[in-house]
């Protein structure tokens, strides 16, 4: 009876924490809509935006949730194998995803087009970056599931924060299927 409680507040404080950061994620794509409509067509082209290494960024974040998927499945069954292979499948995407992200940052600054330059370049950072420390830290999540698993083996706690873990990261999936649509797809368009 304690442990379902406790469980149910984990989760319900999850829920708390998720609605805040769409909160946060709808204020910037609301200020992206303001900048991105304020300025002409040609500044935005194909050039800027790869979409072809986009959409393999999105195809590897994609998958890193079909992984996490399996990982609850897993975790239904206390098979700590499986567990382990999920989490650094997922692990691995994850950070396949971020190193894509920092690597087009940092061909974006070399072409000229860092914050500094237009309040557009600025918004567009500060959306995608944001979302990129969000992987980062559901990284440190795995990691931190990783030394407890190896710790204490599957406890129902564990399994609660296996639990906590995806729903946060498929909330990240959500969010970038959003940025892809609304911040690349729409650029580009």
């Amino acid at each position: 009876m304690i442990q379902e409680k406790i469980k149910n507040n984990k989760l319900f404080g999850l829920w708390i924490y998720l609605m805040s950061d769409c909160i946060m994620f709808a204020v910037l794509f609301a200020v992206y809509a303001i900048i991105s409509s304020n300025f002409s067509t040609n500044f935005i082209n194909h050039k800027i935006f790869n979409l072809s290494y986009v959409f393999l960024e999105t195809f590897i974040l994609l998958l890193s949730s079909l992984s996490c998927g399996m990982l609850t499945i897993q975790k239904n069954k206390k098979n700590i194998k499986m567990i382990y292979f999920y989490l650094f499948l997922t692990f691995f995407l994850g950070l396949s995803f971020l190193l894509m992200e920092i690597n087009e940052f940092h061909q974006l600054v070399l072409e000229n087009c860092s914050p500094s330059r237009h309040a557009f370049f600025s918004i567009f950072f500060t959306i995608i970056g944001i979302h990129g420390i969000h992987i980062f830290f559901g990284l440190i999540f795995i990691l931190s599931i990783f030394y407890q698993l190896f710790n204490l083996g599957i406890t129902d706690t564990i399994r609660i924060r296996i639990l906590c873990f995806s729903l946060f990261w498929h909330f990240l999936d959500i969010i970038w299927i959003c940025v892809f649509t609304f911040v690349y797809l729409n650029g580009v368009i």
